[in-house]
């Protein structure tokens, strides 16, 4: 008989529930910042500035949410993960009223700030409670549930925040997430059982400090790398100064008896993976596509924004799309043939998107798009599964801790490493701006990137993972990554 794992509450008190509540208020953060970018210049306008200056409430949201996540699994263990959860739900629901009823953009990057604080603590957070109430042979399932709204969310924020945009004002983008706050923080207090507290260790002030000075550094030059001329060296000296403290901080954990955020999930090879390499390679590539799409379409093809975007539509369709049957694919054929195989595919993917152009038959074209976005699905979905498949019960926090972080750097230099690859392809071509020729090497570069992550799933071997305490039968039987 397969031994069910992980804790008595987890068999006892599993509800699709609490995986739908993570996914409604995940959801609710993706759309908030995949709304924002279609109103910049109606709050420029509001606010009397420029648009590249509300530049900064983007940035400070950013910069905000990384210098406090390493502090989430400290905080779950002070006041309990599902008050920490239903908290910062709660802040960030007041703190998007906040951003809605801001005069001006002083107040406005204090909301953005106020967001930002409350966002880092619900993506680990409610990963966290998901984990600790899902036995793991349920977690293909709940995982499926949990990443829709990441793919939802780019679908429809931009034809959502247009539309309020233009028949309401820009600030009831903010207002939406009023209802769903309200009542993602009621299902919360009806479905979520409250832990047994637990005694947290001595803050690790030192360790806490590094780590944000570290993550903030280090995101806000990636940010700027891609600018020219004296912001570049600027952005330069911030990714090493980053880097520097990143290391220093990595030391600090290492050593101290009881971090801020524990490195020891980073032993279990599935994690490790997922968090180092290859994970991150993947993960920065698909950070980068929604950056480059649109640019393909628009100055690579010389279309106007919305038709653009209705091209751009058919890529996140087909991620979302092809999420019911990502489970039984997985089942079918393992996580380490899906991650190898399906890695492949997408660097085939990216080098189709380097040889297409405006003369290209539409319907290829549409086959294209629906390829991409249907690999990038099923890689995110493989990687987000297999993150947690030898995680034990007490590494959880810690565990959910690095995955958020990771996610957060991913973006960032995903998109700052794609607008550096067009920025140094337009200085080899002497072109005065992006064009077809840039966006085509600039694929192909990132193809080669795309090749070089499925040799490590080639490299794993069954099973040593299978011995691993608290392992679901489910995921035993089809993690041959481990």
């Amino acid at each position: 008989m397969t031994r069910q794992t992980g804790t008595p509450a987890a068999r006892q008190n599993y509800s699709p529930m609490i995986a739908l509540i993570m996914a409604a208020t995940s959801f609710m953060q993706n759309l908030d910042g995949a709304i924002i970018n279609t109103s910049l210049p109606q709050m420029a306008h509001s606010f009397g500035v420029t648009t590249i200056d509300l530049s900064m409430g983007i940035t400070a949201y950013m910069l905000a949410s990384a210098a406090l996540s390493p502090l989430s699994g400290w905080l779950s263990q002070k006041i309990g993960e599902r008050t920490l959860l239903l908290v910062s739900v709660i802040a960030f629901t007041l703190a998007s009223v906040w951003c809605g009823i801001a005069p001006d953009l002083t107040m406005f990057v204090l909301a953005r700030i106020a967001q930002g604080l409350a966002g880092a603590m619900m993506m680990p957070v409610g990963m966290s409670v998901v984990l600790r109430h899902t036995p793991k042979s349920e977690w293909m399932r709940a995982q499926a549930v949990t990443v829709w709204p990441g793919l939802m969310a780019p679908i429809i924020g931009p034809v959502l925040g247009g539309f309020i945009t233009q028949t309401l004002d820009w600030r009831w983008n903010f207002w939406l997430n009023l209802p769903i706050g309200l009542a993602g923080a009621i299902a919360i207090l009806r479905f979520v059982p409250q832990e047994e507290k637990t005694e947290p260790p001595p803050m690790d002030f030192v360790g806490f400090s590094l780590c944000a000075i570290g993550l903030t550094t280090l995101l806000a030059g990636f940010q700027r790398s891609a600018e020219s001329g004296r912001t570049r060296e600027i952005a330069l000296g911030l990714i090493i100064g980053g880097i520097a403290t990143g290391w220093a901080a990595i030391r600090h954990l290492r050593r101290h008896p009881t971090p801020i955020l524990s490195l020891a999930p980073l032993n279990r090879p599935s994690l490790r993976y997922v968090v180092l390499y290859p994970g991150v390679l993947f993960r920065t590539l698909f950070s980068a596509m929604p950056f480059l799409l649109p640019l393909l379409f628009q100055l690579g093809f010389g279309l106007r924004p919305a038709a653009a975007g209705g091209w751009v539509l058919v890529y996140f369709c087909s991620n979302l799309g092809l999420k019911p049957f990502t489970s039984t694919i997985i089942r079918r054929f393992g996580f380490r043939n899906i991650l190898l195989f399906n890695g492949l595919m997408v660097a085939l993917s990216l080098v189709a998107c380097g040889f297409v152009a405006p003369d290209t038959n539409r319907g290829l074209l549409v086959l294209m798009l629906v390829f991409a976005g249907a690999t990038r699905s099923m890689q995110l979905t493989s990687l987000s599964t297999v993150a947690f498949a030898d995680i034990s019960t007490d590494e959880r926090r810690a565990a959910s801790g690095l995955l958020s972080i990771l996610q957060q750097a991913a973006s960032a230099a995903g998109v700052a490493g794609a607008a550096f690859g067009l920025s140094l392809f337009q200085t080899i071509d002497h072109s005065h701006g992006v064009g077809l020729a840039e966006l085509h090497a600039t694929f192909f570069a990132a193809a080669i990137i795309a090749l070089v992550a499925p040799l490590a799933a080639s490299a794993c071997h069954a099973p040593s993972g299978r011995k691993s305490a608290g392992i679901g039968h489910d995921l035993i039987h089809y993690a041959g990554i481990l």
